[in-house]
């Protein structure tokens, strides 16, 4: 069998099962707090894959293999790994407290409604868009991608920090509360084990059902009395629900609604679990989105500003774009966002004037163009207990994709 022990937040290590190890491999700490028996080989891992061969050797021998790991092994842990390669008969999982639930722990919260995301060897990309779209996140850190990167990149989040440092060690370990810009400003050393994100206003959280995922809407493209909108400017429902499924807002993406107006396009994206920026020119219109939001109770970055100037002021790139309004800007507001789109742009258009522009803007950056004409009539009542058909106003949308480049630099 191979051994997996869970240790590094205050679990021992079995002295039964390290006695009779033949080969024991971890990290250097965890192999410096434990003394191996004679005769007994000890790798220090760094690459996986070589240490994966030796183990490989001992276990084709019936060689008992012990593995030390931090916290939950199976937790993000080399669990994965040695249960990909070995199969997962051959495995003897002893698991102790994970980071997360230590550092939850030291903070008196519980955890069942919070997100856990990996930055560990990992672009620190998506954990800085759960953090600034979810209250409750945990994000496992790595070198490059630890508290001080966390929060230069989220900034005035309106969120706190909890770094825990060397869980478990009653002489080093550490739990600090922190504004990003606090986190950003120090230099953290190795003994990080977890950073918390918090918006302490909703720390706490509601009951759960289900653990980790937030829960997702019931319904989208929600009716335009969900929202508080001037004069019935706000994309009407029909056109936002083919948007949304164009756009395609998920966990770890962010999102621009760019000439926002009430802000629903961007409210039903952190909704559906998307970190969300609104751009509006006009102040009331930026009252309007972050009242919106409030009573949807999401989190919308509000930028008040008139596109695409406001744009050079956003740090990140996004996802997916949207764009509603019109006016004479609009193919520099186009072109702008489809340069720095990653996935997709949708644009909304009421007039037929200004299809080919906005096409030539979203394909002169390289992106697929595609488009409907919508048209639509809802049902509405007539005198007499009878229904009629109302027309709504055609609205164009078109939407540009990015094609995919694989690993190769080869076009999919």
């Amino acid at each position: 069998m191979i051994t997996v022990v869970g240790t590094g937040t205050g679990a021992p290590v079995p002295a039964d099962v390290l006695a009779g190890a033949a080969l024991v491999v971890g990290g250097r700490r965890h192999l410096d707090a434990v003394r191996l028996p004679d005769g007994a080989e000890r790798i220090v891992l760094g690459p996986l894959a070589p240490a994966l061969d030796v183990i490989g050797e001992y276990a084709g021998k019936e060689l008992p293999v012990l593995v030390l790991a931090s916290g939950d092994p199976g937790f993000f842990g080399i669990v994965r790994a040695l249960a990909e390669r070995f199969g997962t008969g051959r495995l003897d999982v002893r698991p102790g407290v994970s980071s997360v639930a230590a550092a939850f722990a030291r903070t008196g919260l519980p955890w069942d409604d919070a997100v856990v995301v990996s930055a560990h060897g990992r672009d620190l990309r998506t954990a800085v868009q759960v953090c600034r779209a979810h209250p409750k996140v945990a994000v496992l850190t790595g070198p490059g991608s630890g508290p001080a990167e966390l929060g230069a990149r989220l900034g005035g989040a309106g969120r706190v920090l909890v770094v825990a440092s060397a869980l478990g060690d009653p002489e080093r370990e550490r739990v600090e509360r922190v504004s990003p810009a606090e986190a950003a400003a120090r230099d953290w050393g190795a003994a990080v084990s977890v950073v918390l994100c918090l918006d302490e206003r909703r720390a706490l959280g509601a009951v759960r059902t289900v653990a980790g995922v937030p829960d997702r809407p019931a319904g989208w493209a929600l009716e335009e009395s969900a929202f508080a909108h001037r004069d019935s400017m706000i994309t009407k429902f029909e056109v936002r629900a083919l948007a949304l499924a164009r756009l395609g807002p998920r966990l770890g993406d962010l999102v621009w609604d760019v000439g926002a107006g009430s802000g629903s396009v961007a409210v039903e994206c952190a909704r559906l679990g998307a970190a969300a920026v609104a751009v509006e020119k006009s102040a009331d219109g930026v009252d309007r989105i972050r009242a919106n939001a409030a009573a949807h109770g999401v989190d919308v970055d509000v930028v008040h500003g008139p596109a695409p100037d406001a744009l050079s002021g956003l740090a990140d790139d996004p996802d997916a774009v949207f764009v509603g309004g019109g006016g004479r800007e609009l193919p520099a507001v186009v072109g702008a966002c489809a340069r720095r789109a990653r996935r997709t742009v949708v644009v909304a258009l009421a007039a037929l004037d200004r299809v080919p522009a906005a096409r030539e803007a979203l394909t002169g950056a390289g992106l697929r163009c595609d488009g409907v004409l919508l048209q639509s009539s809802r049902l509405a009542p007539l005198p007499g207990d009878v229904t009629r058909l109302a027309a709504a106003n055609p609205v164009f949308l078109l939407w540009g994709v990015r094609t995919p480049v694989s690993n190769e630099g080869v076009v999919q």
